[in-house]
């Protein structure tokens, strides 16, 4: 039998802490850049709903790191892409 590795507590905290800002920014860019942009009716409500499938899949995923540092460290440079991304996108995109 397996032993549980000590770091899962820092890979749970990186995937739901970091995960659900990736799942905010990740679904901030589907409205900029989507189909018909910010001005599309209704688009709201799926950017809503694209938010749980993103945020669960990066914190499922946040276990296949090798450690709980290198999950903050890859998950903490997604988002700072990913913002810097949204970013771009506000000020450049209207």
């Amino acid at each position: 039998m397996k032993e549980i590795r000590p770091d899962w507590i820092s890979k749970t905290l990186a995937g739901a802490i970091l995960g659900f800002s990736l799942a905010l920014a990740l679904a901030g860019l589907f409205a900029w850049l989507g189909p018909g942009g910010l001005a599309t009716p209704n688009k709201f409500q799926l950017v809503m709903w694209l938010i749980s499938p993103i945020w669960l899949t990066t914190m499922s995923l946040s276990f296949l790191f090798t450690s709980g540092m290198r999950a903050w460290l890859c998950l903490g440079g997604a988002n700072l892409a990913a913002y810097a991304g949204l970013f771009a996108c506000r000020h450049f995109i209207h």
